[in-house]
């Protein structure tokens, strides 16, 4: 049921793309849905530009990066502070790229 105040109303959102099995579907609502809109765009970009036809390795990867704290990953990605070791590599440098952030205007 939706709630009286919202009738009419459009949420934005990120587009839904193509139809993704439902372990993907899950991980990538829970990276559009941080809880802050730039958690969501930095972790929910790099899911769609990266995860989402990504190998299982890169899933995986995400699914245990995505247990952490936003600030713990807002914080690897902008590098002001050290990455541990599990989230080390070639993943995290391209979250550190920040070239996949796509803000809508």
């Amino acid at each position: 049921m939706t709630a009286p105040w919202l009738s009419g109303v459009v949420m934005s959102s990120p587009s839904p793309g193509p139809e993704l099995p439902p372990r993907l579907a899950r991980i990538r609502f829970r990276a559009w849905h941080r809880g802050t809109r730039e958690a969501d765009y930095m972790i929910g970009c790099y899911f769609d530009r990266f995860v989402a036809t990504g190998s299982e390795e890169d899933v995986e990867w995400f699914e245990n990066l995505i247990q952490e704290e936003d600030h713990d990953i807002l914080g690897w990605a902008l590098k002001t502070i050290a990455v541990p070791a599990r989230f080390a590599g070639e993943r995290m440098e391209r979250m550190q790229a920040l070239d996949y952030v796509d803000i809508p205007r």
